[in-house]
């Protein structure tokens, strides 16, 4: 029987989606559940997997094809009605593409559907393509590009001749050989193109200010390495790490100024009951934001797993579309990359972010001495519409004294 594969059915908050990578070719044999192709959207890549055990038939949707809600991207084959046709015994055989050239010993080249017909049509070998798709996947494109570098007709030596070369031959190599410089031009992806529109229309749409302070980590320090193996044993193996500290302070910080919790809705202003910390998180694919729901109800460990699992998500790119919806205010880290000091972009609607950034040790004057002691500086980024600056001050100075005495977390002074 012959079944429809479509694409997922998208959110109200996506209205389209790109055909990112197709995993089997037409004509492959497949297991049910197998990974067949991955749909980009603006927040996710979502997994299209097979319906049944079977062949996949054809594909409608090339990669690069944009892709509506529940549209047909593929047909289906399933085994059972594959056996059943008189004389296909050999029909369950795994289907070999014949190859223009010999395979490259190391295993067959990855493309495309589309990219191996055209190969196929035009006697373009694989094997001397650099795939510019993901993890070096090669696409229609770069197969018309290795025509026209080929094309004699085109001189070597000419402007066309050089970028038609980009995808085919190694840019160092090009400039040893003629000098000439050459550029690489790759389409944005959904999601990078996302980041960026979001990121221009929040510094566009929001008066946005930035305010910043210094903590000392020491006590937070000193407490971890204190209970950090008791805490450990006590849960399951999760370590306790400053995240959680900075999840749980910003929740206290809230709460007593309801207005960086808030967001803007028009004319409107929003006042949030609840606590939504959204967790930045860079990937391969560009920066994602996670959100920890309800931060105000969940202890340090269960923080602790939360970002954790988070992270794997991210870095498998299995992270679901209600996973980063929604979020009251975010937390990024740029001190894991090094980050001295920056200003964070707010992710709007939201009315505040702050900037985690690199502990160093510094010398400090307490009590009258010099002294040596980790600090590290906050950033607090806040839309200046809703957030006055003495305001915005006095929410950076409670998560300072927060974090420079953590017992009033837990007495909640």
């Amino acid at each position: 029987m012959t079944m429809e594969i479509k694409a997922p059915a998208f959110p109200e908050s996506i209205s389209e989606g790109t055909v990112a990578v197709w995993h089997k070719n037409p004509g492959d044999l497949v297991e049910r559940d197998e990974l067949l192709v991955d749909i980009e959207t603006d927040k996710v890549v979502l997994e299209v997997v097979a319906p049944a055990n079977g062949r996949l038939s054809d594909v409608v949707k090339d990669e690069g094809d944009i892709v509506l809600s529940e549209e047909v991207i593929a047909h289906f084959q399933e085994v059972e009605a594959i056996a059943s046709v008189p004389g296909s015994a050999s029909a369950m055989q795994p289907q070999i593409v014949p190859a223009v050239t010999p395979p490259d010993p190391v295993g067959e080249v990855s493309a495309s559907p589309a990219a191996r017909k055209l190969a196929e049509e035009n006697g373009v070998d694989l094997n001397q393509v650099i795939g510019s798709g993901k993890s070096g996947r090669i696409t229609k494109d770069d197969i018309a590009k290795r025509m026209a570098a080929v094309t004699p007709s085109v001189p070597d030596t000419g402007l066309a001749a050089n970028v038609a070369l980009v995808a085919a031959i190694d840019p160092g190599e090009v400039s040893r050989a003629g000098g000439e410089r050459v550029e690489r031009r790759v389409p944005m992806t959904r999601l990078r193109a996302s980041i960026a529109k979001r990121l221009v229309e929040a510094q566009h749409n929001a008066a946005m200010l930035t305010t910043f302070n210094e903590v000392d980590m020491s006590p937070v320090m000193a407490l971890r390495r204190k209970y950090q193996d008791e805490f450990q044993a006590r849960h399951n193996g999760t370590r306790l790490g400053f995240m959680s500290f900075f999840v749980r302070t910003s929740v206290e910080a809230l709460k007593r100024f309801p207005s960086v919790n808030a967001s803007i809705d028009g004319n409107d202003i929003v006042y949030h009951g609840f606590y939504d910390i959204g967790v930045a998180v860079t990937t391969d694919r560009g920066l994602v934001v996670p959100v920890v729901r309800d931060a105000d109800a969940l202890s340090l460990a269960q923080i602790e797993d939360q970002i954790s699992e988070y992270g794997v998500k991210a870095r498998d790119g299995k992270l679901s579309i209600d996973e980063m919806t929604g979020g009251t205010f975010t937390i990024s880290n740029g001190g894991v990359f090094g980050s001295l000091l920056s200003t964070p972009i707010l992710n709007p609607p939201q009315t505040g972010i702050l900037g985690m950034h690199k502990i160093q040790e510094r010398a400090m004057v307490v009590d009258g001495e010099v002294v040596i002691r980790p600090m590290m500086y906050l950033a607090l980024s806040y839309d200046h519409r809703l957030i006055d600056g003495q305001e915005a001050v006095r929410f950076l100075i409670a998560i300072k004294g927060l974090l420079e005495d953590p017992a009033r977390i837990l007495l909640e002074l």
